[in-house]
């Protein structure tokens, strides 16, 4: 009988570390003044660990600006996260900005507009 292969777990979990080092990374060491209140909302790597896909968002400012500030400090990123993490290959980090949470805001605006005309209606 074949034993099942934890490699998926084991992305996941480095994925997981990732975000938390990332984001303690970016809240305490990184000195950049266009990146601002950062959340890291989710992180993907290959199954090879070679890239990662940090999906971010952010509280306050602009996202091009914010994006481009972190994506020119990947190489200190990057650094940072070979001193944290015990594996053999830290990927190359690529700066997503997610509007999930922007999208989520219009359509429960858009959810509360209807209600609201149709509490009129009635």
């Amino acid at each position: 009988m074949r034993k099942k292969s934890s490699t998926p777990n084991r992305s996941f979990r480095v994925a997981d570390q990732i975000q938390r080092d990332l984001t303690e990374l970016i809240a305490r060491e990184l000195k950049d003044p266009r990146v601002g209140m950062v959340t890291i909302q989710s992180v993907e790597v290959t199954p090879d660990y070679a890239h990662a896909k940090v999906y971010f968002s952010l509280l306050v400012g602009d996202a091009a600006l914010c994006a481009e500030g972190l994506n020119q400090a990947v190489g200190f990123l990057r650094a940072g996260l070979f001193k944290r993490l015990h594996i053999h290959t830290v990927p190359t980090l690529h700066f997503i900005f997610d509007r999930t949470t922007e999208r989520a805001a219009d359509m429960n605006a858009l959810i509360a507009r209807a209600v609201s005309s149709r509490a009129k209606e009635d």
